[in-house]
């Protein structure tokens, strides 16, 4: 079942045009599609483009059977999609439980304390930070909060924009193991990621972008093992 289809999609900042006619298939048995290419290629723009950030001057975005091309990014959260950019993804003013509350916005108050003791389960470190604001956090720990947030609402399609970016080996592991444990509960995932060896090795399937085209699509494994792919985009 093919969960979401971007079809054909052009899509840019003003002027400046970034996507030329993209096309991306997550399939809801796939699990998890990364998605790589050279600096300036336009995968985050991609990611803004599916989460109605930006609306595509062509194409459209199916999800689930329906079209959501046209519609805010709030109603495609009601729709199951979370988004978890790489920068400005949490509110640092706020508590660790307090931002959770905030990405559990649409529930019911006792919705939102159920989840939020269930995610502080998952995240035994937020929840000994739970009453720490999130300035206070390390690069790490402030990822994991966004990507806990991010399941508040308990979505069926989480986006990721470079989640590793920054982290010390250690932690950025560590964020791939949790986005593993997202995806053995049933979600989809798609990764934009600067470590495409080892968002590709979580991958089910895998696009290249190159000057806001598609370049190349298949299976990740395929890709991994492509010796002019990883040449020029795995560094090895």
């Amino acid at each position: 079942m093919i969960s979401l289809e971007v079809k054909d999609i052009h899509a840019g900042y003003g002027e400046a045009r970034i996507l030329h006619g993209v096309d991306l298939q997550a399939n809801g048995s796939d699990g998890a599609v990364t998605v790589i290419g050279p600096n300036g290629a336009g995968k985050s723009t991609l990611l803004k483009a599916v989460m109605g950030f930006l609306i595509p001057e062509r194409g459209g975005i199916i999800y689930r059977g329906e079209d959501i091309t046209r519609l805010r990014p709030d109603e495609r959260i009601k729709k199951g999609i979370a988004y978890i950019p790489q920068l400005n993804n949490v509110f640092p003013s706020l508590t660790v439980e307090e931002n959770l509350t905030m990405g559990g916005y649409l529930l019911s108050r006792s919705k939102v304390r159920e989840k939020k003791e269930e995610l502080f389960g998952q995240y035994p470190r937020l929840a000994e930070r739970r009453n720490q604001r999130a300035k206070t956090l390390s690069g790490g720990e402030r990822q994991m909060l966004a990507m806990a947030r991010a399941m508040m609402t308990d979505p069926q399609l989480l986006l990721f924009d470079e989640p590793s970016a920054a982290l010390s080996p250690n932690m950025a592991e560590q964020v791939f193991e949790k986005i593993e444990e997202i995806k053995r509960q049933g979600k989809g995932v798609i990764l934009v990621e600067q470590d495409a060896q080892r968002s590709l090795e979580i991958s089910d399937q895998g696009y290249v972008l190159v000057d806001g085209q598609n370049a190349f699509q298949g299976g990740a494994d395929d890709i991994l093992n492509d010796e002019k792919i990883r040449e020029a985009y795995l560094g090895n």
